[in-house]
């Protein structure tokens, strides 16, 4: 039935991307674009848009694409989002937008990611940037890290005529989206600083290699410094491990760095000077996005890549993108699988994994069935490397060195939801240093409602969307 199935979207083939670093998905072109946004039937109450956290006017950008008025589509994409080009190239839209589209109902639902992805590629290679931007109100606010959640406030505010400044620990800007997401889902020159420097151009300043609790606190930027408000956007780049034996081997990394250094310190290009250990064959502990980008990043450097998960298919957490891209890659799946020791030589370098397989019982807190060990199923894994991905929580130095900023015992920084204001008067927070570590739209959400928490804080009105 006509319009009943999304446009197709071209990709490297799978045998040729698993030997390099370019993006694997191509995107549309303005033909594949206009199509797939004629299959939007302009719904009267339109239920994506109620499903994006951000909540963009979804129909509003997809008619523009249908009028081939692209800047005009931007322009909305806009309103709501600094980052349409990360966005629809790593937000869960199958979750969101596209879970609630009616025509998912009978059909397909309308592919909005790769729509707002389309938009946001055209308007950089035409070189249009939204920039609707109030006059300079006086008031200067501070923004604690450059990821989602801190470019998101920091540009909502700047769009409000706030002078901002972004503190950056890292030598580059950009956060998660920088460090933690591969290159060959999201290009770092080509995607994610021209989206920075489209806030840059709002009038944001962003000081990197300021480590704040170390290099300043922000006791110190508001006593002192002369910031009326402070958003605190660290993330959570503290990793999790598993505490058994052998754990603290050589070749055993944690997802955290190893991507860092891949991501952020380009260990995979061969003229940089910050190499990593390629292991011939590499285990991956986890099931989710991150641990499916570790896989793939170590079956780019050469590895024979295992991903070994403690329950079934049906509750690993990644994308099924992602989980579908990585078999066809050839990266191999050891589900119901459960590590208890890691095997060293005598100079303590990995040689293998003791792994035990499991059940799936009944359901835990999380809803999903707890797994239990089958008895007598020990078997050996040999690798050379091994990846925890276990998640991550936030460092706890920014809360360790501000006065009155209370936490939880997770050492999350607590704070509301609605506004992202924290226990410290003018101190706001959000994104994966308040929740943990979740995913990049949520972050963003979590900076807007902060910009509007210190819009009103300030100036006791609010004007964002």
């Amino acid at each position: 039935m006509e319009g009943m199935k999304k446009v197709p979207v071209r990709e490297q083939e799978a045998l040729v991307r698993a030997h390099n670093f370019d993006e694997v998905c191509y995107g549309y072109n303005m033909e594949e674009a206009t199509e797939e946004a004629a299959r939007c039937i302009q719904c009267k109450n339109p239920r994506c848009v109620k499903g994006c956290p951000v909540e963009i006017d979804i129909p509003g950008f997809i008619k523009k694409i249908t009028e081939k008025d692209i800047t005009g589509a931007a322009d909305v994409i806009a309103e709501a989002s600094a980052l349409p080009a990360v966005c629809g190239r790593v937000c869960p839209q199958e979750t969101q937008c596209e879970e609630l589209c009616i025509r998912g109902v009978k059909g397909e639902p309308v592919s909005i990611g790769k729509l707002e992805r389309f938009v946001a590629d055209y308007c950089r290679e035409q070189g249009y940037a939204p920039m609707k931007k109030e006059p300079d109100n006086g008031h200067r606010v501070a923004v604690i890290g450059s990821g989602p959640a801190g470019i998101t406030c920091a540009g909502d505010l700047a769009k409000l005529g706030y002078k901002v400044t972004i503190f950056e620990a890292l030598h580059e800007p950009g956060g998660v989206l920088t460090y933690g997401i591969p290159e060959f889902r999201l290009p770092k020159a080509g995607v994610v600083q021209p989206e920075i420097d489209n806030v840059r151009k709002l009038g944001v300043d962003i000081e990197c290699n300021v480590v704040i609790g170390k290099s300043v606190t922000i006791d110190q930027l508001m006593d002192e410094e002369g910031y009326e408000a402070v958003f605190i956007g660290s993330g959570a780049g503290l990793p999790k491990f598993m505490g058994i034996p052998g754990e603290n081997a050589n070749g055993v990394f944690s997802a955290n760095e190893f991507l860092t250094r891949n991501n952020l310190m380009k260990a995979y290009l061969d003229d940089y000077a910050t190499p990593i250990f390629r292991g011939r064959r590499v285990v991956v502990v986890g099931g989710g996005n991150v641990a499916m980008d570790a896989a793939r990043t170590a079956l780019r450097l050469g590895a024979e890549t295992y991903i070994v998960y403690r329950r079934s298919e049906a509750e690993l957490p990644a994308r099924v993108e992602e989980v579908e891209h990585a078999k066809q890659e050839g990266i191999i799946f050891r589900l119901l699988t459960n590590p208890t020791e890691i095997h060293t030589d005598e100079k303590g370098w990995v040689t293998g994994m003791t792994c035990v397989e499991m059940e799936l019982g009944e359901p835990d807190e999380s809803g999903r069935r707890r797994p239990v060990v089958k008895q007598g199923s020990e078997f050996t894994i040999e690798a050379d490397a091994v990846i925890m991905a276990l998640g991550t929580s936030p460092n706890p130095l920014i809360a360790s060195t501000t006065k009155n900023l209370e936490t939880d015992r997770w050492k999350c920084i607590v704070a509301r939801e609605e506004d992202g204001q924290t226990s410290r008067e003018g101190v706001f927070a959000g994104g994966d240093a308040v929740t943990g570590a979740a995913t990049v739209i949520l972050a963003m959400q979590a900076g807007r409602a902060a910009a509007r928490g210190i819009h009103k804080y300030l100036t006791d009105t609010c004007t964002i969307a």
